[in-house]
């Protein structure tokens, strides 16, 4: 009897030792899977999608059921989708799935459940696998079963608005825009979250996107440009030759001779699906769209997949005012004036001219402060409203 107690002793001590086994042993206070899941998360904010990997793995291996850890891994899962092809893709939304499930069911308490599917509405907007708006949806239905969450224990999110912020930038990236802004009322009404300041930023743009697309486009492309928060000089050429009708306009008004068939075709369109738009807008030499020399290749190349800045689009809309209109007083108009009605454009400054055409005909706008931010990326939304206003302008 006695022998056997002692077999049963030793086994006992073994399997304990078995089980501290498969916890790693932290080196310092902050060497916590809590810490590690903040941490992590900061790191994707700022796209640092590999070293947030090795947090979440950090905390995992200190506590394997840390279920926030779980669900920021399914968050790192998520966006290596991206390039993936559809079956690949559908093979590790079921591991995603299934780690979002772990994480939910293995939290210690509301508050860790509140943190996976916070996180899971993340996981799902970001891969945006099959049904999975209906998916976040369910996520967030969760909220209402979670009574006894501690806001002070929210880490990373930090208030329980943070799941109403993240469901609305699900609805924006599924074009539900009227939810989107509902939503985002909710997280702005609250002053005290950290999400308060981004809410108003996403309701902002999304008011411009509904203004955007309010106005009849002629294309589907039009309204996916318009969600963008940078076009390229690729995008602008899709709009001027679908929205803007550039080569009826410009036959319209000037004779067939001033648009003249490129002596060649820049080497980086050669194989581009838009090659005919981009040759469009390159026929008729618009200003702050031409090709470009570069300088590795001693080639002139149009570069379609470069953004184009708030102070090349002005410049381009400009040319195009001038071309249709006939008014060359248009290129001088404000030259000479000694005050600019923006704090961060001079008069003196090149584009100056064309920013000052842009803004008077009501083409392109300052922000609330008065600034017209020049080298700022044209974002999808103004640059959708600029070309269906100038448009409706010269078609009336």
């Amino acid at each position: 009897m006695k022998q056997s107690l002692t077999i049963i002793a030793v086994l006992c001590v073994a399997l304990l030792v078995g089980c501290a086994s498969k916890h790693a042993l932290p080196v310092s206070p902050e060497d916590n899977p809590s810490n590690h899941f903040v941490q992590g998360m900061n790191l994707i904010d700022h796209k640092q999608w590999d070293t947030a990997a090795q947090r979440f793995d950090r905390a995992l291996a200190l506590n394997p059921d840390y279920a926030p850890a779980m669900a920021g891994k399914a968050l790192i899962l998520a966006h290596s989708t991206e390039s993936m092809p559809n079956d690949h893709k559908a093979l590790e939304m079921e591991r995603i799935h299934s780690l979002l499930s772990d994480g939910y069911s293995t939290a210690e308490n509301d508050t860790e459940r509140f943190l996976v599917a916070t996180t899971a509405i993340r996981v799902e907007t970001q891969a945006q696998g099959k049904n999975w708006l209906s998916s976040a949806e369910r996520w967030y239905a969760k909220r209402n079963r979670l009574p006894n969450i501690s806001e002070k224990n929210l880490l990373y999110y930090e208030a329980r608005t943070a799941i109403d912020y993240m469901m609305a930038k699900a609805q924006f990236a599924a074009g539900k825009y009227q939810q989107t802004k509902t939503l985002l009322t909710l997280v702005i009404n609250d002053k005290t979250t950290r999400w308060h300041h981004t809410a108003g930023k996403l309701f902002a743009k999304t008011h411009k996107i509904e203004r955007a697309i309010a106005h009849h486009t002629i294309s589907n492309v039009s309204k996916a440009i318009a969600t963008k928060d940078a076009i390229t000089r690729a995008d602008v050429a899709v709009l001027l030759v679908n929205e803007l009708k550039l080569d009826y306009l410009f036959t319209k008004r000037l004779t067939l001779t001033e648009k003249k068939t490129p002596d060649y075709v820049p080497a980086d369109i050669v194989n581009h699906p838009l090659k005919e738009e981009i040759l469009s807008v390159f026929s008729w030499h618009v200003r702050g769209l031409e090709p470009q020399f570069d300088t590795s290749t001693h080639a002139q190349l149009f570069y379609p997949s470069a953004a184009i800045t708030r102070q090349e689009m002005a410049l381009a809309l400009e040319d195009l005012l001038i071309k249709i209109t006939q008014d060359e007083s248009l290129a001088t108009k404000f030259i000479g004036q000694e005050n600019s009605p923006f704090p961060d454009v001079e008069p003196t400054q090149a584009a100056y001219n064309a920013i000052m055409n842009a803004v008077t005909r009501n083409l392109m706008e300052n922000d609330l402060t008065g600034a017209f931010r020049p080298t700022k990326h044209m974002d999808g939304a103004e640059l959708l409203l600029a070309v269906v206003r100038l448009r409706n302008a010269l078609t009336q």
